[in-house]
């Protein structure tokens, strides 16, 4: 059951920069206090719920501002007999320029145990990663990364697809992005489809559409199997991710959220 955390975390909290020019960049739309909750569904099974928050103050990292904010991942109901899951993936995040100076994984997978946490030097572009011994609980030696410039973790790159002005984007374009995850650097593409009206439980939510640009793999099902909406709103929090599986269809929606900085733009069924 690991592959539809996974799924959950790649596309909603994909952590990346932008990797040729800067892309068109909106006013902020982040506040301390937030918080979303999430479903996670294969077919028409719920199987898992997300909820990422803001933390309610601003913290200090590496004399820098920061938001502290956090994902939580849960299976739910007959998933937990597969494969409990309980994830908490977070980050300090600067206020700012929205780069990572910390993150942290605390990883509950059935047997599967990860206690990492990475600390990222933006002057001296490298990245530090101290893993946990799984029986010891102890850290050991750390090891040090090269990054790229002002890259994110994938915590921040949640929040930086906040506030990308897609507005400036025509049909089509393609944002190709980079980030940082465990031991190395990555590449990949992004497609703008332009704007589409999503019907959630609780009204109808206008949004951009982005379709991620798929590796072969054994998970999903052709090179477009993705698909993602966020709100074309002030707040721009993803709505809901689809993704066509060998196995069928699987996915995030969301199901509340509050202490947004903006009204949550919603057209009533």
């Amino acid at each position: 059951m690991r592959w539809i955390i996974f799924l959950g975390v790649i596309i909603f909290l994909t952590g990346f920069r932008q990797t040729a020019t800067v892309p068109p960049l909106r006013s902020k739309t982040i506040s301390t206090g937030e918080r979303l909750d999430y479903r996670m569904y294969l077919g028409f099974f719920t199987v898992g719920k997300g909820v990422t928050t803001v933390d309610n103050k601003i913290h200090l990292k590496n004399e820098h501002s920061c938001f502290k904010v956090d994902a939580f991942m849960q299976t739910l109901g007959l998933a937990t007999w597969i494969s409990k899951v309980d994830d908490n993936w977070g980050a300090y995040i600067d206020t700012g320029k929205l780069v990572t100076h910390e993150s942290y994984r605390k990883l509950k997978e059935g047997n599967y145990r990860l206690n990492e946490v990475i600390s990222y030097d933006h002057e001296q572009a490298q990245a530090t990663v101290n893993v946990a011994d799984k029986q010891t609980g102890k850290f050991g030696k750390p090891k040090t990364y090269p990054i790229p410039k002002e890259v994110r973790d994938i915590v921040a790159g949640f929040m930086y697809l906040r506030i990308i002005d897609f507005s400036k984007y025509k049909l089509k374009d393609t944002l190709t992005v980079s980030g940082f995850f465990e031991d190395k650097s990555y590449h990949f593409k992004i497609i703008y489809f332009g704007k589409e009206t999503v019907e959630m439980d609780f009204g109808k939510v206008p949004c951009y559409k982005l379709i991620p640009i798929m590796p072969d793999n054994q998970l999903f099902r052709g090179k477009n199997s993705i698909t993602a909406w966020i709100s074309a709103d002030d707040n721009q929090v993803p709505v809901k991710v689809d993704a066509k599986m060998f196995i069928g269809h699987a996915g995030t929606e969301l199901v509340s959220f509050r202490g947004l900085k903006n009204q949550f733009k919603i057209v009533p069924k």
